[in-house]
């Protein structure tokens, strides 16, 4: 894959020696990728490339007032809805400084440097994906720290919250969400463990495309990660390494108990499943329904038993995806889990740690 890396010469050399001149590196904390990095002691201008919501839990109401640049597609165009929802309250976002998405190739090396930020905190992913661009955020007086919920892990998810709380000055916050997330965690794996009979199907499919197109599932990453720890035996595993689409046989042929179909507010996908900030459940369900006509999917066990599925693809890799795991934890062991209510753990959340409410459509069954 080819990246736009835009820069000039001169304008690099300027803009960096304006950038060192100006900064006291006086911490050092260690990323998920064990490097260690110096910052400095208080962040005013920061460069945010994912995890926004995240962000903003971790730092507080105000967090985006020391924010100076994003990459704005990863969050105006996947997740559209919910761009939308946090610009109604906090309208600074919409005059952030766009540097464009490494994926797309659309990535500016000068307009990052351009946006003068104390600190980079960039995805592994998108880390992975930058080449030589990261040295040259480094060359130019930039420290670069990376953070990781892709994974899906707890070791990730805590690591990436603690060092996010470290770099923006709000680490009891930090420890408080992480303590919270690995607790959470734990009770769903404890509550699995001790549940009985064998293990169901589960069949993930991204829901960007609409019907007429598989969409991507998740080997162990992202939500693969999530089925696994919910106990469920996703059907993936074993043939996509991080994600990609099963070919429609395989489905048919793996006969899943449960299907989910991930959806999310994208802009410009009008057979998507609709899902995120402000979407009626029922649209989301006229969305989903499309599926259950493709060719043999009436026969599948999920479809006959009722047991399909839409959780929110923006929830995935969050502080707050456990309460996606106790609502397929719960899709696969009803029983054990009768007492758990993923609807009102994600409305805590969101009423606890974000300035919006969990109000629209994040989990649902078709009915």
């Amino acid at each position: 894959m080819s990246y736009k890396l835009v820069h000039g010469i001169a304008a690099l050399a300027i803009a960096a020696s304006l950038i060192i001149a100006t900064k006291v590196h006086a911490a050092s904390v260690t990323d998920v990728l064990d490097r260690t990095v110096d910052v400095p002691d208080r962040v005013e201008r920061a460069l945010l490339g994912f995890y926004f919501e995240d962000f903003f839990a971790i730092v507080g109401p105000q967090a985006y007032d020391r924010v100076v640049a994003i990459s704005r597609e990863t969050w105006h165009g996947w997740r559209n809805l919910q761009w939308k929802a946090y610009a109604k309250t906090t309208p600074r976002i919409e005059e952030l400084i766009d540097i464009g998405e490494v994926e797309s190739g659309t990535f500016s090396v000068e307009a990052a440097i351009a946006a003068r930020p104390d600190v980079a905190i960039i995805a592994a992913w998108q880390f992975n994906m930058m080449g030589d661009a990261v040295a040259k955020l480094e060359a130019a007086g930039i420290p670069v720290v990376v953070v990781d919920y892709n994974a899906q892990t707890v070791e990730r998810h805590v690591v990436s919250t603690l060092v996010i709380g470290q770099v923006m000055g709000s680490p009891d916050r930090a420890r408080q969400l992480a303590d919270e997330y690995a607790d959470a965690v734990a009770e769903v794996e404890r509550r699995v463990a001790a549940a009985t009979g064998p293990k169901k199907k589960v069949y993930v499919e991204l829901g960007n495309k609409g019907a007429d197109e598989p969409g991507n599932s998740y080997g162990d990453i992202m939500w693969g990660g999530v089925i696994a720890t919910a106990g469920g035996r996703n059907i993936a595993s074993g043939q996509i390494a991080k994600w990609g689409a099963l070919s429609p046989e395989y489905v048919l042929g793996q006969n899943p108990d449960i299907i989910l179909l991930a959806g999310s507010g994208w802009a410009n996908k009008d057979k998507a499943v609709l899902m995120g900030p402000g979407v009626d459940a029922a649209l989301t369900h006229d969305r989903m329904r499309p599926y259950l006509g493709r060719a043999g999917w009436s026969g599948l066990s999920a479809v006959k038993s009722g047991e399909v599925h839409a959780i929110y693809h923006g929830g995935a890799r969050t502080l707050y995806d456990y309460a996606y795991l106790q609502y397929i934890a719960k899709a696969l062991y009803p029983e054990t889990f009768a007492d758990i209510d993923p609807q009102e753990t994600l409305k805590r959340f969101f009423s606890t740690y974000l300035p919006i409410e969990a109000d629209g459509s994040y989990m649902t069954r078709l009915q």
